[in-house]
């Protein structure tokens, strides 16, 4: 509230000193009078009403948050929000902040999440989104693509192309921090996503327009079964996941999207130019980081946890592999529909 003293005494001043500099109150209007100060107050607030900081505070901008408050946010709610993703906390606030304090970026940030279901990876991408803009997904500077549904037929794929080459250029345009979210892409047709290969790339103007300010966040289950072969192979082993570093996982996961024929980044350029700053893996959860989810979201929704019902909760997942049971087949998706059995909300 401080950016608001100045401007406010100036204007509560110039209205204090009207009537001395006005004629005798019987010689004027009383509308006219009102118009007088109000016309003196519109004047002394148009300069502020204009500068930046304030017009942010009543109408959304873009990149509305500061970037260290950006990367602060983004640590605490990783941090009470997502369990049992450590490398996912600390490639994401590394990459973001450092994009975000970089003044001189030579490309666009570009993000590959990869796991299972329910591990994270929409959360994730909503938690930067919400770092960056107050209004989160909601925000107009945040664009959302699901492959099935803004994508869905192989025959259309050159109109997909231009259609998304078009938005990308549009919207950067209006804000160079736009952020582009992309889901399913183990669903997107092959080709497609190659289309935009030029805005992630390290031109400096493509047509009069920067990209290097933008952020792409790309979702995908492709290449989980790396992740939980390297997570199984730690375990069977005697070593906690929290052992596993990303130089254990990180080629062997972009090599297998890369190959799997059933992924949007089949032999995409994005992987071969090297196009893609960081390849996230989100490990399978276990048994303790599921209960992790329930108790959150109880708590969320306002009630006192009753242990009972959060194990019977935990101990409905299913768990593979088979002969271990360790990793729940769907992380934490299906929480909320168990609670709403349980508790009578």
């Amino acid at each position: 509230m401080k950016l608001w003293r100045g401007p406010l005494r100036a204007v509560l001043a110039l209205v204090l000193l009207l009537p001395p500099l006005l004629p005798p109150a019987s010689a004027v209007e009383p509308i006219s009078l009102g118009l007088a100060i109000a016309g003196a107050a519109a004047s002394a607030l148009t300069g502020f009403i204009s500068y930046p900081r304030l017009y942010c505070y009543f109408r959304e901008c873009c990149l509305q948050k500061h970037d260290q408050r950006v990367a602060a946010a983004l640590q605490e709610n990783l941090d009470k929000k997502l369990f049992g993703q450590h490398l996912v906390s600390k490639v994401i606030v590394k990459a973001v902040k450092g994009f975000l304090n970089n003044t001189n970026a030579k490309k666009p940030l570009a993000l590959s999440l990869h796991g299972w279901t329910g591990t994270g990876k929409n959360f994730v991408s909503k938690i930067v989104a919400e770092s960056i803009y107050k209004r989160g997904l909601q925000s107009k500077y945040v664009h959302q693509f699901v492959a099935t549904l803004h994508f869905p037929h192989a025959h259309s794929i050159n109109l997909y192309k231009d259609q998304l080459q078009s938005w990308i250029r549009g919207n950067v345009s209006i804000c160079p921090r736009s952020l582009f979210i992309f889901d399913e892409m183990d669903k997107m047709h092959a080709g497609l996503i190659d289309s935009i290969k030029p805005f992630l790339d390290y031109y400096e103007l493509l047509d009069g327009v920067s990209y290097r300010q933008a952020i792409f966040i790309f979702l995908s289950n492709a290449g989980a079964e790396k992740i939980t072969e390297v997570a199984l192979d730690f375990w069977r082993n005697g070593r906690t996941r929290e052992d596993i570093q990303l130089s254990d996982i990180q080629n062997a996961l972009s090599m297998s999207v890369f190959n799997n024929k059933n992924s949007g980044f089949w032999h995409s350029t994005l992987i071969d130019k090297n196009l893609i700053d960081y390849f996230v893996p989100f490990l399978p959860l276990e048994y303790k980081h599921v209960k992790m989810c329930i108790r959150v979201e109880i708590k969320s929704r306002g009630y006192a946890v009753d242990e009972d019902i959060l194990t019977r909760i935990a101990d409905e997942m299913t768990y593979f592999p088979r002969e271990e049971g360790i990793y729940s087949d769907k992380g934490c998706k299906t929480v909320d529909a168990k609670l709403d059995y349980y508790y009578d909300f």
